[in-house]
């Protein structure tokens, strides 16, 4: 399975029933529900990528020695498919996911699964289960490509047995009472990555050492965490799972660089072409804490907000900490508000896409 890829196609001899899955899409929350049908690949050093086919939804079958359990040898990607209201449906930069699954698998020692490769099995999915695409408001088909070590052996060394799969997802508006700022808890007992981790890769250990800060924000009333820098706890890096932009008062944005320990996200970049396109001078570069919190207490820093797949853009209203706490904001920044309307707009085919990001499966 290389550079054209044939997968074959065996249909679910039972699909959810028309009535069923209507019911489904009306409410569909966020990860509660799955459609039909998933994609399987393998790849083995002899045969590399092969077996590559469409199939019902179910379980997996897995040995208790295999290494992804083991030594958690495995990545992930997110991303949308869209409905259009021509009926057309749409997935938003599917090869930036591609290159950055690549990227992951580099890091974690997996195979690289060539770009068409991946792109090809996002379309097979949304055009045979397109019913699964819900319409109105900000609903989507959620996929999520995965790969992970499925070899049946205990020593620690790389797979040498790997398997593909994508699932999707109907998922509705991610804030059900509309776009309103979140609470933000301020991690110094942990960091998220290091120098020379898995920081830049998505992977799931980057999420599961996330999990108990995240308990932590709760303990606290607040709904996510952000983490500083591992060596000197000054630098502001990102959330659990999103990245974090600054809007000065004079319209300037700021946010932290890429690195080999914050996460290079699609959404983010994204953002920063749109808003450098709306008249905004767009800076790239290391925030301390201490500006964040001097920022917003001078006014210098008007809003805040992060960002990511799921939720697209969310606004940050407060900030708080061991022995103190900041009001970011009340209500959703102008900034903020017409950026994310934009790429929604972008998204949904209520606006041009000059940046060639859409990309149509379903005619």
């Amino acid at each position: 399975m290389t550079s054209a890829p044939l997968f074959r196609v065996e249909p679910t001899a039972s699909p959810t029933p028309d009535a069923r899955r209507e019911e489904i899409l009306t409410a569909p929350g966020f990860g509660l529900y799955f459609s039909d049908h998933m994609i399987s690949a393998t790849w083995t050093p002899e045969r590399e990528w092969h077996d590559a086919r469409l199939h019902a939804y179910g379980p997996l079958s897995v040995d208790p020695a295999t290494a992804v359990l083991h030594y958690a040898q495995e990545i992930f990607e997110g991303l949308k498919a869209y409905a259009h209201d021509d009926g057309s449906i749409w997935t938003f930069r599917p090869e930036a996911n591609a290159r950055r699954f690549q990227r992951s698998a580099e890091r974690l020692a997996l195979p690289e699964l060539p770009v068409e490769t991946f792109v090809a099995a996002l379309d097979l999915l949304v055009s045979t289960d397109r019913g699964w695409v819900p319409r109105g408001g900000e609903t989507s088909l959620y996929l999520r490509p995965f790969m992970f070590a499925s070899e049946v052996f205990l020593g620690v060394r790389p797979s040498q047995h790997v398997s593909f799969h994508v699932i999707s997802s109907p998922a509705g508006a991610y804030f059900k009472s509309g776009v309103r700022p979140v609470s933000i808890w301020l991690s110094r007992d942990y960091s998220r990555a290091g120098a020379g981790g898995t920081g830049a890769a998505k992977c799931g250990g980057n999420y599961a050492a996330s999990l108990r800060p995240q308990q932590q924000a709760a303990e606290h009333s607040c709904e996510q965490v952000v983490f500083l820098d591992s060596l000197e706890h000054t630098w502001i890096e990102e959330l659990g799972g999103m990245n974090i932009f600054f809007v000065h008062d004079d319209g300037n944005i700021v946010t932290p660089p890429v690195s080999g320990t914050i996460l290079d996200g699609i959404t983010r970049d994204s953002l920063l072409a749109i808003a450098a396109d709306m008249g905004h001078k767009v800076d790239e570069r290391p925030v301390s804490i201490d500006e964040w919190r001097d920022g917003v207490s001078s006014g210098r820093i008007a809003e805040v907000f992060a960002c990511g797949t799921a939720a697209v853009i969310t606004p940050v209203g407060r900030l708080a900490w061991e022995d103190g706490e900041l009001n970011c904001g009340e209500q959703t920044g102008e900034v903020t508000a017409s950026i994310r309307q934009r790429l929604l707009d972008i998204q949904y085919g209520r606006a041009d896409d000059p940046y060639g990001w859409m990309h149509r499966v379903v005619v």
